[in-house]
């Protein structure tokens, strides 16, 4: 047992010598639950790395607040308010100095934006910044993808979020078009999506998309993550059109009890993750498109390349 520790500090040792490591924080204040990831940035040889180390997910559906009245209860508030106040005590514990906190839709979208973000910097000590969808999805497509999608030059990002779904286009490997559309899983459960929005949404799709050859889709988010593993495809693998049509079916028809304990899908995801689902389809049968690659990161991983 002491020759194993001794091991293991001469193994720690050499690695200080040569990598220098420190932690770093995201946070992502979303629509339906707010996340903090804790990354671990190397840097080797001066080129910097990055891989995750632990991620707190905290429920708060701000965007039933949000998306019907225009501003956050009291209630809510003073729940975010706790939630970032225990993510600074993690940050604390993990020793960290740099971080980033983004809010998106559901903050957008309130009337007293400002005034709330004013508040939780006095009362958390953490500065938080909204920003629109068009950065959101800018964040989210500098993420390393290389390793599912290969050599492809074209390929589309769709990230559906509680209130709003970010589309973003590569054409020959350069950055082509992005959209952000208020069509998300908290809106559509709160039916406060209409058949106006979707046809927006399907006249642009047709209009900056449908031309590429040998299109690839990226889909973002947590709901895409869980259908993804439901269905059963081996990680890296595409998931088919076929087959997410059947898992969404599955789920439809699946018990609330069920889905609790057989999926193990936590609560808050019960009622939206059909929804969400569908906008991913909508995008695959619009653009004809037979396969969709879930590389299972999002707007968190994407803001520690932003630390960078």
């Amino acid at each position: 047992m002491k020759l194993k520790k001794k091991f293991i500090t001469i193994i720690n040792k050499k690695l200080k010598s040569k990598v220098i490591v420190k932690k770093v924080a995201t946070i992502d204040i979303g629509s339906n639950a707010i996340r903090l990831l804790i990354s671990n940035i190397f840097n080797v040889k001066g080129i910097k790395y990055h891989t995750k180390n632990s991620l707190y997910r905290v429920q708060l559906r701000l965007g039933d607040d949000s998306f019907k009245k225009g501003k956050i209860s009291l209630k809510n508030l003073k729940k975010l308010t706790s939630t970032l106040n225990s993510f600074k005590l993690i940050m604390e514990i993990n020793e960290i100095k740099d971080y980033l906190a983004y809010a998106t839709s559901a903050m957008r979208n309130i009337i007293n934006s400002e005034e709330i973000i004013k508040s939780l910097e006095i009362e958390t000590g953490i500065k938080v910044e909204i920003i629109s969808g068009k950065r959101e999805s800018e964040i989210v497509s500098n993420n390393d993808i290389s390793s599912h999608i290969g050599k492809t030059k074209n390929y589309c990002f769709i990230d559906v979020g509680g209130g709003s779904t970010e589309v973003v286009i590569y054409k020959k490997s350069k950055f082509y078009k992005s959209k952000s559309f208020k069509i998300g899983g908290v809106r559509l459960i709160n039916d406060l999506v209409n058949n106006s929005t979707w046809e927006y949404f399907g006249n642009w799709l047709k209009k900056n998309a449908v031309e590429l050859k040998k299109l690839k889709i990226i889909g973002i988010g947590g709901n895409i993550n869980k259908i993804y593993k439901i269905s059963g495809t081996k990680y890296t693998k595409p998931l088919t059109r076929k087959s997410f049509k059947k898992t969404l079916e599955k789920l439809e028809k699946m018990s609330l009890e069920k889905k609790l304990i057989k999926l193990k899908l936590n609560p808050d995801r019960i009622d939206v993750i059909v929804p969400a689902g569908k906008i991913y389809y909508f995008l695959m049968k619009t653009l004809d498109i037979q396969e969709i690659y879930v590389p299972r990161i999002g707007l968190a991983d994407g803001m520690v390349n932003e630390i960078i």
